[in-house]
């Protein structure tokens, strides 16, 4: 028998570490509710992971086996399981976060102490950190040249899913429930997380909207981006499956523009591992700034902007938009995602790391290598960040990428049936006619101009300072 401990990687198919478990012998596939890791959860994220986990279960059962899901430090864990079902090894899908590498290197040295056999594979990436590098160094810290590479390196094919007879033949017990973890239910109602739901979003978008991809993805009311993130983070997709479908597309576009297209969705697949090779090499930055020079920025801590940040009342409508999805549906558009942060930590000028908890709080789709980057991104502290001198302004990219208001409409209601001119201009409106448009909806909390002047200023004197 050989154990195969699953994590982020809930499904059957083209999950390489259980296909080459099922090449050895059969499997026992279980999963550990540690408390270690679940102190780190959200109710949002742990009821995707609970349907994720339900869902998987009944591929095992369909195939008569099940999944093991057992409450525990894996420490401990994992070696008895393997012990009582006389596994001779323990597989699994790599994690890079910090959390992740510790928590497994402990299990390694448990397993080690009982002379069971381990390996680790690489699968929610194509190409393992480290293996994409420049000459003198061991990761990329600008995307533009990974993405060279990333491009044209081989991708393999997806991992062929085990059958009934590589399966051992398991009863499990039930599945606990959020509550009974100590959860209450999320704010927010996300997508469906499941296998079925995974594919069909793929199939769903790889035959249209990617076509329209380059030209539609900053548009937030377009609905022309995958929202396959939720299914990337949790595994109920692989990487290889999602490229794979993006070869296909590119074979049937109809045109050079819609091939581009193509090639400008599969460049955020790279930037999503290129994200994940730099938290590999700097587990601190999840913490700590990426450029050491912006330590010194003296961030703002005013609770009440921080609070109207935070429930979308900020008086600029297309961030509030963002927050207020956020708190809907556990997921934001990535344009809204920018500017949210922008505003936070240029508008604001909020730490980078209030922002990045409240996101991985709220977020369904929370992985840490991305939200680390992206918020780090936006605060001009990370890898390839923003120029701290670029702020993004709310009004201007309202109206560029939502000029009906149609997305802002969608999630502010008081604005319902304010024109989208009036909506574009609130922050300068006299408060007068904000009061006849809109009664309900707040003024701005802050002069983005002259905010923007003092971001600029802070920044430099952190440089100076450094």
């Amino acid at each position: 028998m050989i154990v195969h401990w699953h994590r982020n990687d809930l499904r059957g198919s083209d999950n390489r570490g259980l296909a080459r478990a099922a090449r050895a012998d059969r499997v026992v596939p279980a999963f550990v509710l540690d408390p270690t890791v679940l102190e780190h959860a959200s109710p949002i994220r742990v009821a995707c992971l609970l349907e994720a986990l339900a869902d998987l279960r009944a591929w095992y059962r369909d195939r008569g086996s099940d999944l093991l899901v057992v409450r525990g430090d894996a420490r401990q864990v994992i070696p008895s399981l393997a012990t009582e079902r006389d596994a001779t090894r323990v597989v699994w899908n790599e994690d890079y976060s910090g959390l992740a590498a510790e928590r497994d290197e402990a299990v390694r040295m448990a397993l080690e102490e009982k002379g069971i056999d381990h390996e680790s594979v690489t699968d929610g990436i194509h190409h393992e950190p480290g293996s994409i590098s420049p000459n003198e160094g061991v990761h990329y810290s600008v995307f533009s040249y990974f993405w060279k590479k990333w491009r044209d390196r081989e991708k393999a094919d997806p991992a062929p899913a085990p059958t009934a007879e590589d399966l051992a033949d398991l009863e499990a017990d039930p599945i606990p429930s959020l509550s009974e973890l100590g959860f209450d239910e999320p704010d927010a109602d996300p997508s469906t997380v499941s296998r079925d739901a995974a594919r069909d979003r793929l199939e769903t978008f790889c035959s249209d909207a990617i076509y329209r991809y380059a030209d539609e993805r900053d548009v937030p009311a377009a609905g022309s981006t995958s929202r396959l993130s939720t299914h990337l983070k949790w595994g109920t997709i692989g990487p290889r499956e999602v490229y794979a479908e993006t070869e296909r597309s590119l074979e049937d576009a109809p045109d050079e523009d819609a091939r581009e297209s193509v090639v400008a969705f599969r460049r955020q697949l790279a930037f999503r591992e290129f994200y994940v090779h730099v938290l590999a090499f700097n587990p601190e930055t999840v913490t700590e700034n990426f450029n050491s020079y912006e330590n010194g920025i003296e961030w703002r801590t005013d609770p009440d902007e921080l609070a109207a940040w935070r429930a979308g009342e900020t008086g600029y409508p297309i961030v509030d938009a963002g927050m207020r999805q956020l708190r809907t549906e556990g997921w934001v558009h990535n344009r809204v995602r920018m500017l949210v942060a922008s505003f936070l930590t240029k508008d604001l000028l909020v730490d980078w790391r209030e922002g990045y908890d409240w996101y991985r709080r709220h977020l369904a789709d929370h992985e840490t290598a991305s939200d680390v980057a992206g918020w780090q991104w936006a605060a001009s502290t990370g890898t390839d960040a923003q120029p701290y001198f670029r702020v993004f302004n709310p009004t201007k990219q309202g109206r560029e990428y939502d000029p009906d208001a149609a997305y802002i409409r969608n999630h502010v209601p008081e604005l319902e049936d304010v024109p989208a001119d009036r909506i574009h201009e609130w922050p300068e409106l006299a408060p007068e006619e904000r009061t006849e448009l809109a009664p309900d909806y707040p003024a701005p909390i802050v002069d983005h101009a002259s905010r923007r002047e003092e971001a600029i200023a802070t920044f430099e004197r952190a440089r100076d300072e450094a």
